[in-house]
C-alpha cells in the first residue's frame, strides 16, 4: 500500500459507515451499480477510496437486514448450533452461539437460514462447554433492550456483538449434543490454569491478562478497576499485543547484533517476527474486535517504528483507524475503539517533535507528564462513553500502567514460556500473584478516598468538554504558560456554572420508564420525588429498576399499585440500594415491607402539586389483587394525569364520576389488556394522550386491538414504551410542550405517537 493513501483510506472508510447507518436497505442494488462503475474508473486512489467506502457501507445493510424476521418472532425453531461461550447462573446458563443450521418447526413459516448469531437462556441446563456443537429448539425474537435515559443500551451492544436474536431453549424436546469440542489452545491454556496450584484471583489475572479471558474476572474484580479507571490495562489492548511484540523485537535484534554484528540494525527479520508474535498472541486470545484492534494498531506502529518506506505517526494512525473499520464496520460503535485512538492520537501530539528521553529520571518524568496528559482526556472519554468518572484514576495509573507493562505481563507471559519446566513456571506465577495483590491493595485504598462517581446526566457533556479541551490546552505545543492556566480556569468553571433545570413551583415531571412488561413512573416536583410501582423482576434475577438510577437516590414515596411482579418486583432493589420514605399498597397485599394503605380520597400535596387516590376503599376483602390496585390521579395546574394499574373496567366505572376533567395524560390500565380501559372510561374522560406500558413483543398481545380503536376513535394520541422507550413530559407549565421519548433509534419502529397513529396488538 502506498503510504499516501492512508489518510483518503480511512476517510473514504469513515464515509462508509455515515452511509451504512444512514442508508435505507433498499440502497444496496445502487451501491452495487457505483461498486461496479467506480472499478472502471482509471484514478487509483479514487478507485480504492470508492471501493472501500461502498464495501462498508454495504456490510453495515446487510448487517442491518439479517436480524430475525417478525414473522418467526416466539415461533419454534430447530437449530443446530456452536457453543462460542457459556455463562453460568445459578439455574440458568447464558449460551452465546454460531448457527449451522436453522429450520422453522410445524406450518411453513419463513427461512430462517440468515441467522449467524444468537444469545440464549438455559434454563437447568446439562453440562454445556465452549466449542461444543448441539441440536436444540428455541424461542427467539428480534433483538431488543430497554431504553431509558442515561442507562445501558443492550440493543446497541447486541448490534455491536452481530447478535441477531435473542430467546431461550426448549426444555421438550430436550437438546441433544452433537460434538465435543475440538482441540483449542486458549481452552487448553484455562485448562491448564485451573489445574495449578494457584490462588483464584491470580488465576483470574493471569487468565484475563494474558488469554483474553475477561469472563474468568468476577463481580467484584470489574467494580475494582472501573471505580480505579483501570479496566483498560485487563482487556488485551495495544498495551499487551505491543508489549509482546517489543520483547520479541528485543530478543530478535539481541539475536541479530550477534549473529550479525555488523549489520544487525539493518536486518528486518527481527521485525518481521515481531509482527507475527503480535498475530500469534491475538489469535491466542480469540481474535475477538478488541484484540483485533490491537494487533493492527501494533502491526501499523512496528512499521512506523521500522523507518522502512514507512508512513509518519499521523498517517499511521489514520491507516490504523481506516484498516480496523474496513476490517469490523461495527467497531465504529464500540467505545474501546474511539478510547484507544484518541489516546494514541494524544500520544503522538505529545511526544512528536521531542527527543527521546535519556536516562532513567528522565523517562520516570515522561511517564508521569504523559500519565497527567492523557488523563483528564480519557477521563473526559470515558465520561461520554459510560457516564462515568474514576477519580483515582491519575493516581493509580501513574503506578499501574508501569507494573503491569514492566513486570506483570513480563512475568506472565514468562511462566507461559517455561510451562515445561512447571518449577520456574510456578515461581514467575507466584511472584505475579504477590504483585497482584499489592496493586489490589493500592486501588482499594485509593478508591476508598476516591470513589467512583456518577456525575447527574446534566453535568456528563459540560463537564466531559472541559475535561477534553484541559487536556489539549496543556498536550499542544507553543502555547504560553500563562494561557495555560488561565485557560484552566475558565474551563474548571464550565461544569460549575451548569445547573440542573428541575421542576418549578407547581410543575410536574413524570417519566414513565421503559422495563419491559411492568409498569414504572417516577414523577419529580421541586422537592418531592415519588414512584408509581418498582417494574417486574425476571426469572434470570435481572431488575430493570436496578438499572435505572446509581445506588444512594432518595424517594419521598413509592405506591405499589399491587403486589404483582410486573408491578411490584423491583421492590426489594429499592429497599437494597436506594432510601424510600414510605411505601404505600393496597389493603391486603404482600410486598415484601411494610407499608402505609392506599385509602380513597386520601390527598396530599407537594410543591403546589395535588396528589389523590381515588382507589381502593377501605374494605377490600373480595376484590382481586388486580382491583385493588391503588388509583392515583395527579393535578399540576389544570393539565391531569390518570394512573388505574390493573383495575378492570368494573372498578373503572366505581372510581369514575370523581375523576376530575379533563385528563391530559392516562396510563392505560393493565398494560392496554382488554380488561380494563373500558368503553365507559375512555368515552367519558377522553384524555389527550394515553400510554400503554407494555413490552415488546410480549406473548399477551397488549394493548389488545379493541382498545387501541377505542382510544383512538375517542381521539386520543398513542404511546408504547415498547416501541417508543421511556416518556417524558410536563405538567403544570403554560407551554407543556409534547411527550419525548427514547426510542427513536431506527432499530425501533417508530412510534405509536407520531402522528398520533393507533397501534394494532402483534396478534
Amino acid at each position: 500500500m502506498r503510504v499516501g493513501l492512508a489518510i483518503p483510506l480511512a476517510i473514504s472508510v469513515l464515509a462508509g459507515v455515515l452511509l451504512g447507518h444512514m442508508a435505507p436497505a433498499g440502497m444496496l442494488e445502487l451501491l452495487g451499480v457505483c461498486l461496479l462503475l467506480s472499478l472502471s474508473c482509471r484514478h487509483p486512489t479514487l478507485t480504492a477510496g470508492a471501493v472501500a467506502m461502498i464495501l462498508v457501507a454495504v456490510s453495515l445493510l446487510l448487517a442491518k437486514g439479517a436480524d430475525l424476521p417478525d414473522g418467526l418472532s416466539r415461533e419454534d425453531l430447530a437449530v443446530e448450533v456452536g457453543v462460542l461461550s457459556a455463562d453460568e447462573q445459578d439455574r440458568l446458563t447464558r449460551l452465546t452461539v454460531s448457527v449451522d443450521d436453522c429450520r422453522p418447526l410445524g406450518e411453513p413459516r419463513l427461512p430462517c437460514k440468515g441467522l449467524r448469531r444468537l444469545r440464549l437462556s438455559f434454563y437447568s441446563a446439562p453440562d454445556i462447554r465452549p466449542g461444543e456443537r448441539w441440536a436444540m429448539t428455541v424461542r427467539l425474537r428480534p433483538p431488543s433492550g430497554l431504553a431509558n435515559p442515561d442507562t445501558f443500551d443492550y440493543r446497541a451492544w447486541l448490534w455491536r456483538e452481530g447478535i441477531q436474536a435473542t430467546g431461550y431453549v426448549r426444555s421438550d424436546p430436550a437438546a441433544r449434543k452433537l460434538a465435543a469440542a475440538g482441540f483449542s489452545l486458549k481452552r487448553w491454556a484455562l485448562a491448564h490454569l485451573d489445574e495449578r496450584s494457584l490462588t483464584p484471583r491470580t488465576t483470574r489475572w493471569l487468565a484475563a491478562l494474558t488469554l483474553g479471558a475477561g469472563d474468568r474476572l468476577e463481580q467484584e474484580d470489574w467494580d475494582l478497576l472501573n471505580a480505579s479507571g483501570t479496566t483498560h490495562l485487563m482487556v488485551i489492548s495495544g498495551l499487551h499485543v505491543g508489549l509482546v511484540a517489543a520483547f520479541v523485537l528485543l530478543v530478535s535484534r539481541g539475536l541479530a547484533r550477534l549473529v550479525t554484528p555488523g549489520h544487525w540494525r539493518l536486518a528486518v527479520w527481527p521485525w518481521c517476527l515481531a509482527a507475527v508474535a503480535a498475530v500469534a498472541y491475538a489469535s491466542l486470545a480469540g481474535l475477538e474486535p478488541p484484540a483485533m484492534r490491537a494487533m493492527v494498531m501494533t502491526l501499523v506502529g512496528l512499521w512506523v517504528a521500522s523507518g522502512r518506506h514507512a508512513p509518519g505517526p499521523w498517517q499511521g494512525w489514520w491507516l490504523a483507524l481506516g484498516l480496523v473499520l474496513l476490517l469490523d464496520p461495527r467497531s465504529a460503535w464500540r467505545p474501546g475503539l474511539w478510547l484507544s485512538f484518541v489516546a494514541v492520537a494524544l500520544l503522538i501530539l505529545i511526544w512528536q517533535g521531542r527527543d527521546r528521553p535519556r536516562g532513567i529520571r528522565a523517562w520516570l518524568l515522561a511517564l508521569v507528564r504523559s500519565q497527567l496528559l492523557l488523563a483528564p482526556l480519557m477521563a473526559a472519554a470515558v465520561l461520554l462513553a459510560f457516564e462515568r468518572l474514576a477519580p483515582a484514576a491519575p493516581l493509580v495509573n501513574l503506578i499501574a500502567v508501569p507494573l503491569v507493562s514492566s513486570l506483570l505481563v513480563p512475568l506472565a507471559l514468562l511462566g507461559w514460556l517455561l510451562a515445561w519446566v512447571p518449577p520456574l513456571s510456578a515461581l514467575c506465577w507466584w511472584l505475579f500473584g504477590r504483585l497482584v495483590d499489592g496493586l489490589i491493595f493500592l486501588m482499594e485504598q485509593a478508591v476508598m478516598g476516591l470513589p467512583l462517581w456518577m456525575p447527574a446526566p446534566f453535568l456528563v457533556t459540560p463537564l466531559a468538554l472541559s475535561l477534553g479541551l484541559m487536556a489539549l490546552l496543556w498536550a499542544l505545543p507553543g502555547l504560553a504558560g500563562p494561557f495555560r492556566v488561565a485557560g484552566s480556569l475558565v474551563l474548571v468553571a464550565i461544569p460549575i456554572s451548569v445547573t440542573p433545570q428541575g421542576p418549578g413551583p407547581g410543575e410536574l415531571r413524570v417519566r414513565v420508564h421503559d422495563v419491559g412488561q411492568g409498569q414504572l413512573l417516577e414523577l419529580r416536583t421541586t422537592d418531592y420525588r415519588m414512584l408509581y410501582d418498582t417494574g417486574p423482576s425476571f426469572a434470570s434475577g435481572f431488575t430493570p429498576l436496578a438499572s435505572l438510577w446509581p445506588p444512594g437516590q432518595r424517594f419521598d414515596d413509592v405506591i405499589v399499585s399491587h403486589a404483582n411482579n410486573d408491578h411490584a418486583g423491583g421492590v426489594q432493589a429499592l429497599l437494597e440500594s436506594h432510601d424510600i420514605g414510605r411505601f404505600l399498597a393496597p389493603p391486603g397485599e404482600r410486598i415484601g415491607t411494610p407499608f402505609d394503605p392506599c385509602r380513597r380520597q386520601d390527598a396530599w400535596q407537594r410543591d403546589g402539586v395535588v396528589f389523590r387516590l381515588l382507589w381502593p376503599p377501605g374494605e377490600t376483602a373480595g376484590l382481586s389483587s388486580n382491583d385493588r390496585s391503588c388509583v392515583l390521579e395527579v393535578t399540576a395546574g389544570d393539565q391531569r394525569l390518570l394512573i388505574t394499574g390493573d383495575a378492570g373496567s368494573e372498578i373503572e366505572r366505581a372510581f369514575l364520576r370523581e375523576v376530575e376533567t379533563p385528563v391530559t395524560v392516562l396510563v392505560a390500565g393493565h398494560h392496554g389488556s382488554r380488561s380494563s380501559s373500558g368503553p365507559q372510561l375512555v368515552q367519558w374522560l377522553a384524555p389527550r394522550h394515553a400510554i400503554f406500558t407494555a413490552g415488546r413483543d410480549n406473548p399477551f398481545g397488549h394493548p389488545h386491538d379493541e382498545v387501541v380503536r377505542r382510544f383512538h376513535r375517542a381521539g386520543t394520541c398513542l404511546w408504547n414504551t415498547a416501541h417508543d422507550g421511556a416518556l417524558t413530559f410536563w405538567m403544570g407549565r403554560e407551554d407543556p410542550g409534547e411527550i419525548t421519548t427514547e426510542g427513536s433509534q431506527g432499530w425501533r419502529r417508530d412510534g405509536v405517537g407520531v402522528g398520533c397513529l393507533a397501534l394494532e396488538s402483534s396478534d
